[in-house]
């Protein structure tokens, strides 16, 4: 029977992760002719919840570098692996400037440069991290993305470590496609890439974003109708706060303004250019506020 393009959703299944990508990493390794048994985790929390690693370690004789910016989480990481002395534990941050992305932190360790599993999970400036790779080019790549975009949007939040927004699929995988790596499944929040030569070895004929991801649970959608009225659709909310999108409070068009155009009357028709014209004087107030206030010392 000819397979799917998404069958590797078939093996989902956690043992430690937490959407599925214990089984489909396990998988995915099958696959590939050569294993070398060396994977990398940052941030890797406690090494234990969560982890997309840790059913390597255990059931597979993994060794790992496991790598975690929290001091307190990092004390649990070292106590969970202090008996395991093919782990690696270090506690960093990793970044994407030349005295901390991932090249210079795994220079200091005994890993191959081909290394078969990495995932990256830091909640921002995943994209930004993996830019920043060149010397190491790890088999497999487990990496997040921000699930509330929808699949075409290209969307890459600046690389900055005090913000939190993520990336979206579709960038990572033009970045992927830069860094000569392949899409082969799209979880609920993550993606999993292979080097460019093993992509045809998992016989997936059509590897588009929009063909892998099956699942668009965390996306509200925004639309405006003939009349000018906005709407929302899907989640309908901010995921990670739990606080509801409140479709009223963002109708940019006074009720009695929201009638398709070619039905408004003389005096609709006039209320409606002097709204138009206080509202771009608005947002032109607002733009040169900021441009003043980024240009203050």
């Amino acid at each position: 029977m000819k397979k799917t393009s998404m069958w590797l959703l078939n093996y989902k299944s956690d043992k430690y992760s937490q959407m599925g990508e214990d089984g489909v990493i396990e998988e995915i390794l099958k696959i590939l002719p050569k294993n070398d048994k060396w994977c990398v985790e940052f941030g890797a929390w406690d090494g234990q919840y969560l982890s997309n690693t840790r059913n390597l370690i255990e059931s597979q004789d993994y060794a790992a570098v496991l790598i975690e910016g929290s001091k307190t989480k990092f004390k649990e990481l070292e106590k969970n692996y202090a008996q395991n002395p093919k782990v690696i534990t270090l506690n960093q941050f990793v970044g994407f400037e030349k005295k901390n992305n991932l090249d210079q932190i795994l220079t200091k360790t005994s890993i191959p440069t081909d290394f078969d599993f990495l995932s990256i999970d830091i909640d921002g400036n995943d994209y930004h991290v993996w830019k920043m790779m060149k010397k190491y080019k790890p088999k497999i790549i487990c990496i997040e993305f921000n699930p509330t975009i929808p699949t075409e949007v290209k969307f890459v939040q600046k690389a900055d470590n005090s913000v939190n927004q993520g990336s979206s699929l579709l960038s990572l995988v033009e970045l992927g496609k830069e860094k000569e790596y392949e899409l082969v499944a799209v979880l609920s929040v993550n993606a999993f890439f292979v080097r460019k030569e093993y992509f045809p070895l998992f016989e997936i004929t059509n590897n588009r974003p929009e063909i892998l991801r099956t699942n668009s649970d965390f996306v509200t959608y925004l639309f405006s109708g003939y009349d000018g009225k906005v709407f929302l659709q899907g989640i309908r909310k901010l995921p990670w706060h739990g606080i509801p999108l409140n479709e009223a409070k963002i109708q940019p068009l006074p009720k009695f303004l929201r009638k398709y155009p070619c039905n408004y009357n003389y005096i609709e028709k006039a209320l409606a250019a002097l709204y138009l014209l206080l509202s771009n004087h608005r947002i032109f107030t607002k733009k040169l506020f900021y441009r003043f206030k980024d240009a203050m010392p």
